[in-house]
């Protein structure tokens, strides 16, 4: 254990790096001079009618010679204060400085300052101990009890420093409590970084070369400084130590910030609330933190909030994410994840975006197994009910809902857009495929809308797609007809006595295809059971097999729609010739979610050998690739709706009449889009539960508003003018 020992005096605030990691030819100062811009006029030592001022008002220093300040300085403004080492000192006049209630004369008092540099009208009033840092200009420190800087300070980043021995690295467990999966914190760090790294655990080389990069991205070198960008407010603080704070940043009542990067800017201001307890971890622009939270080896994604006593442990959370009061640890949250419950607990899990979780609500728990290897993989969507709790090992696809219940045993839910529930009274488990698109499409379309408008980042470095229908959920929506179509024709066969020995998939599909376009009422009448959805010997019902199977061809269509109209108004000179053109050959099946940024697994393939091979060297580089194949993502997904549409109806190739005829069906299905949206929400309004707190319908009015003014519905209503004013635009322009 460390232990108290007793330093000469002359290495009491001389021997912040030790000689031995000192370059040759440098001297201990030569980090810190890197780090800090010389004032205009530069710095110069104290006159004698200053030196008896500062001692007039109760200054002392080890040597007033090691004080240096700048033309402008006024020691009337620094009382009751102990130098120690080289300082520097900015401007300092009789002027003061207000945030928010917050009113400061600007100057020292009451503080112990060692070996700092102070930038130009600065506020520092109570700082008990402020060592090794730089603080920039216009900055207010008020009432802090301990503000400090080791020469091994790596700001949160999961590097190593010169002498250092590999086990006080910092590792982020993500996705997996037995760290196999884990990765290395850095500023700068996206979601797609942190995915890629995480989830190809198989390919060694890759992860090899992702620490190589990581390493050489920050300087190994002793002796950096603390650094407190301009402008930064931090007031009535306990400890604050290996810091690395940006400007305008404002820190309020925080115990404990250690060994973290908090990235902030003019633009991008974060703030750090009242008890909040960061460790070892990356906080992104404009984000915030407030009330009792607490991060330990942790990044967080720019725009995201953690609130009312939150615990975020060996996780990364998604840019534009919020997180209050629950249990968060061993995950990877893609962005746009919510989660607002104290009783809220979500484990070993890589969750792909666009999620909430409500209360009560229990992702991972391992008590069905002996060993915590076990994990949750979610897409985009997710959405686990009250009081639902799922355990280890589970994967949903995109969109996924769970009633509220205490699911018995892993699932592998194939549909998108479903709802899961467990009947316990039958003792199976149900699932309704294309749920929130039949029965919850207020929801639906509002998220997508809800997730674009929150995208609050002014420096959009993660790529995100939120559309809900996009080349995961569309190749998902593929295979759920493809399931629905083979399982209905086995239900029908065996209610007809026949045997499905002897019979591919293929076979099977045509039969289900077949049925459930000529005889529905046959197919409605079936008592229909999934296969490989859940561990165990209970069966798996599928409801309104049909009706999904329709919904999931609508979706497609439209997904089609969409992307034909985006793309040829955004070319006004591509003709459908030329679209025909792009859809030689055969669909991209394999797509990656990479961080929110979807691509082909051929474009993430191709990356990592880049990444391999050296190709790609720097974190820098690995991000001007994602954005390259973000720049061509319209296109590839273009192909992509288009291939998806005529391999689900068979249709190739394409003629003219085919075009005009998938636009109409556009038309038709942007109409039945608005009219779900208000039939969603008029489900509340129709609630007599609902209506039974409200004395008349006046009070109902006020606390709801009218129905047919709800902003929303008139929104989608303005859209879906405006769609299909699109789509006979388009129409035109094919026909010429």
């Amino acid at each position: 254990m460390e232990r108290v020992t007793l330093l000469p005096s002359d290495n009491l605030f001389n021997s912040f790096i030790d000689e031995r990691y000192i370059p040759t030819g440098k001297d201990k100062y030569y980090l810190r001079n890197k780090q800090v811009t010389a004032p205009v006029g530069g710095w110069r030592n104290l006159n004698s009618d200053e030196i008896e001022a500062l001692v007039m008002n109760n200054n002392t220093a080890m040597s007033w010679d090691n004080i240096l300040v700048t033309n402008e300085f006024d020691p009337r403004m620094v009382k009751n204060n102990k130098f120690y080492g080289y300082v520097r000192i900015g401007r300092i006049t009789g002027n003061g400085l207000q945030y928010h209630d917050l009113r400061l004369s600007c100057g020292i008092t009451n503080s112990s300052i060692h070996s700092c540099d102070i930038g130009d009208d600065c506020a520092i009033h109570n700082v008990n101990y402020l060592s090794h840092y730089i603080i920039g200009d216009r900055c207010m420190l008020f009432n802090i009890q301990e503000m400090s800087c080791t020469d091994h300070a790596k700001f949160g980043n999961g590097i190593i420093k010169d002498g250092e021995d590999e086990k006080v690295r910092v590792r982020m467990q993500v996705m997996n409590e037995t760290g196999c999966r884990s990765i290395l914190p850095f500023d700068g760090m996206i979601t797609a970084d942190a995915y890629l790294w995480a989830k190809y655990i198989d390919d060694t080389s890759l992860r090899d070369h992702l620490e190589t990069i990581t390493q050489g991205t920050f300087d190994s070198h002793r002796g950096y400084y603390g650094t407190i960008g301009s402008g930064c407010v931090i007031k009535n603080s306990l400890i604050i130590k290996d810091s690395k704070i940006g400007s305008c940043c404002y820190i309020k009542g925080a115990s404990k910030l250690k060994n973290v990067t908090i990235n902030s800017s003019d633009r991008e201001p974060s703030q750090i609330g009242e008890n909040v307890v960061l460790v070892n971890g990356i906080v992104g622009y404009g984000c915030k933190v407030f009330y009792s939270c607490i991060a330990v080896k942790f990044v967080m994604g720019s725009n995201s909030n953690l609130k009312y006593g939150a615990r975020l442990i060996d996780s990364y959370l998604g840019e534009n994410s919020t997180i209050s009061c629950c249990e968060v640890l061993n995950n990877l949250l893609f962005p746009a994840h919510e989660q607002h419950h104290n009783n809220s607990f979500l484990i070993a899990s890589v969750v792909k975006g666009q999620s909430n979780l409500a209360a009560g609500a229990t992702i991972g728990s391992n008590h069905n197994s002996r060993s915590n290897d076990n994990e949750i993989e979610a897409g985009r969507g997710f959405w686990p009910g009250l009081c639902s709790s799922v355990k280890h090992s589970c994967k949903f696809a995109s969109f996924t809902v769970l009633a509220k219940a205490d699911y018995p045993s892993e699932i592998n839910n194939p549909f998108p857009f479903a709802l899961l529930s467990n009947n316990a009274k039958d003792d199976e488990l149900n699932v309704m495929p294309a749920f929130m698109w039949m029965y919850n499409m207020y929801a639906l379309a509002r998220n997508e809308w809800k997730f674009a408008n929150r995208d609050n980042r002014v420096f959009k470095v993660q790529n995100i797609e939120f559309d809900a229908l996009a080349p995961d959920s569309m190749e998902e929506a593929l295979n759920a007809r493809h399931l629905l179509a083979v399982w209905v024709a086995k239900a029908w066969l065996e209610s007809e006595g026949k045997s499905v020995e002897g019979l591919d998939n293929q076979e099977l599909e045509k039969t289900g295809d077949r049925l459930m376009t000529q005889n529905p009422d046959i197919v409605d009448s079936l008592d229909i059971y999934g296969e490989n959805i859940e561990k165990g010997h209970r069966k798996v019902r599928i409801l309104k097999a049909r009706k999904s199977y329709n919904a999931y061809g609508d979706m497609i269509t439209f997904y089609a729609v969409k992307n034909l109209m985006k793309y040829m108004e955004s070319h006004p000179d591509v003709t459908i010739t030329d679209i025909a053109g792009m859809m030689n050959g055969e669909r991209i099946s394999d797509w990656v979610n990479l961080g929110g940024q979807l691509m082909p697994e051929s474009d993430c393939d191709a990356l990592r050998s880049d990444i391999r091979n050296g190709e790609l060297s720097t974190w820098k580089e690995i991000h001007h690739r994602y954005n390259e194949i973000w720049k061509k993502y319209q296109e590839d997904k273009l192909r992509h709706s288009l291939m998806s549409y005529c391999d689900a109806f068979h249709l190739r190739p394409v003629s003219v009449d085919d075009w005009i005829g998938i636009l109409d069906k556009g038309i038709e299905i942007q109409n039945s889009i608005s009219s779900l949206v208000y039939e969603s929400r008029r489900k509340d309004y129709d609630n007599k539960f609902r209506q039974a707190t409200f004395r008349n319908e006046e009070e109902r009015i006020a606390a709801w508003g009218r129905l047919e003014d709800n902003e929303f519905i008139l929104q989608e209503r303005c859209k879906t003018k405006e769609v299909i004013e699109r789509i006979q635009s388009l129409k035109k322009r094919l026909l010429v």
